[in-house]
């Protein structure tokens, strides 16, 4: 993600941010513009000072503290680009669902965030039953059934059990899965895969050369995932997956693969917007400069800076007592699969990927491996 500041004092400010502590103008993101802007009310509603000139009003679930976005006061709409999507959220009157809930739409804002950027399809449920939403349930809170929530997606609509928002819970079912990594933000980007495949993959002409990657996607889902937990992934999963989840069928895999282009693209950008160098005091070369757009970047730009980058964030954690960062390793078929979803993304906006920009970001991969770089 980018960075912002403040336009009345220039003070640092994170995404989430809805006051500037240094000169206490309220804030809002402004996502037809991209930048959190400070505001100065008019009337009923806000002048924002990175649009002088125009009126604004929160979404309407600021006023749970849930939302700082901003939508053009001449607008009926009551709710942002992000929670237009929501169908359902928990029962805020229930113990800690308001506190849970605010921390599923940071994530979910900033999953939005990137699928703006991107320019990813987003119609809701309202404007095509094709379209997107989202449920956000509280296991228990269905009375007609004692079954859990499962976080996954179906046809359009993803919902998320607000369990994965309390972060010892979440630890519990990491663990309890043997994943490497667990995280909200990580669970959005994985199930808008999901929705994505069916609107950039499914009856496409892209389909074949999916299964040439992925596998047959027809191969039977439920079956596909009993098999999965009750023997787990194959011995050999490092070498052809990024994840042992990956390996349970072939929409798994483009989901995961997915969601990791999405952690590549949001924390280049981030170290882009640092001015991050990595440049090792080492033998071998291992360096990046990290001076792109990485929405608009050839997949090869992206494995060339993410390798030495996820080297360095992985030592200051080890540094720190902590696991790494990125505990996962790009494989070659990985890489090639990672090209497929970067030009599945690009093509809807007419800017398709070269065809063999998968083969040079396997080059770059081996390259930053061997410590030959160019």
């Amino acid at each position: 993600m980018k960075l912002f500041e403040c336009q009345n004092c220039a003070q640092p400010l994170y995404f989430e941010n809805t006051r500037c502590e240094s000169c206490g103008f309220a804030l809002g993101y402004l996502p037809a513009s991209d930048v959190v802007t400070a505001l100065r009310p008019s009337e009923d509603v806000w002048e924002a000072l990175a649009a002088p000139g125009k009126r604004y009003r929160y979404c309407a679930n600021a006023v749970h503290k849930v939302c700082n976005w901003l939508i053009s006061a001449d607008l009926e709409e009551q709710y942002c680009a992000a929670c237009r999507h929501n169908r359902t959220i928990p029962d805020l009157s229930q113990g800690n669902n308001l506190g849970n809930w605010r921390l599923i739409e940071i994530a979910k804002h900033r999953l939005f965030y990137t699928l703006l950027k991107l320019k990813l399809p987003l119609a809701t449920k309202a404007e095509s039953p094709a379209g997107l939403a989202f449920d956000f349930l509280a296991d228990g809170a269905d009375v007609s059934t004692t079954a859990p929530v499962l976080t996954g997606h179906a046809n359009g609509l993803i919902t998320i059990n607000l369990a994965e928002a309390d972060d010892a819970e979440r630890e519990r079912r990491r663990h309890r899965m043997g994943e490497l990594y667990r995280t909200l933000l990580g669970h959005f980007r994985h199930e808008i895969a999901h929705y994505s495949w069916d609107r950039l993959v499914a009856n496409s002409p892209s389909l074949e050369k999916f299964r040439d990657l992925f596998g047959d996607e027809r191969r039977d889902y439920g079956e596909a995932l009993l098999q999965f937990y009750a023997n787990g992934a194959p011995r050999d999963w490092p070498e052809r997956f990024i994840s042992a989840y990956a390996s349970a069928h072939p929409w798994e895999d483009f989901a995961e693969t997915w969601a990791h282009l999405f952690h590549m693209v949001d924390t280049l950008e981030t170290a882009n917007a640092f001015g991050l160098v990595v440049k090792p005091k080492l033998s071998l070369g291992l360096a990046a400069n990290i001076n792109f757009d990485p929405h608009g970047a050839s997949l090869d730009q992206l494995v060339e800076a993410w390798l030495p980058l996820t080297f360095a964030v992985n030592s200051i954690n080890r540094s720190m007592g902590l696991q790494d960062l990125y505990p996962f390793v790009l494989n070659s078929p990985t890489i090639a699969k990672l090209a497929f979803v970067h030009e599945r993304i690009h093509a809807q906006t007419g800017c398709s990927a070269a065809p063999d920009d998968g083969i040079r970001a396997m080059i770059s991969g081996l390259r930053q491996r061997t410590g030959l770089t160019s």
